[in-house]
């Protein structure tokens, strides 16, 4: 989760920069962002309707497919016993 909030702060960072210096971001419009959302839901329907079909219950197919695929697998950190001094920065 560390990672996320690290990338959202770079990100808010340069949008900052960008609007001092009266640049455009090269970000594609929402519009285009909402595509994006629109294409990852529509490649899940099918798989869906299919688990719907097969009467499997609908929260095995959001657990095991659905969910890795829209929102990514999130990073495991290592439980503080398992940290090894190579790891410390």
């Amino acid at each position: 989760m560390k990672i996320y909030l690290l990338s959202l702060g770079a990100g808010l960072l340069v949008g900052i920069v960008y609007s001092l210096l009266n640049v455009r971001s090269p970000a594609p419009p929402v519009v285009a962002l909402v595509g994006l959302l629109g294409i990852l839901v529509g490649e899940q329907v099918i798989p869906f309707a299919k688990t719907l079909i097969n009467r499997e219950p609908a929260a095995v197919s959001w657990l095991n497919q659905i969910k890795p695929h829209m929102f990514g697998h999130l990073p495991k950190g290592n439980a503080p016993s398992e940290v090894k001094p190579s790891d410390k920065v």
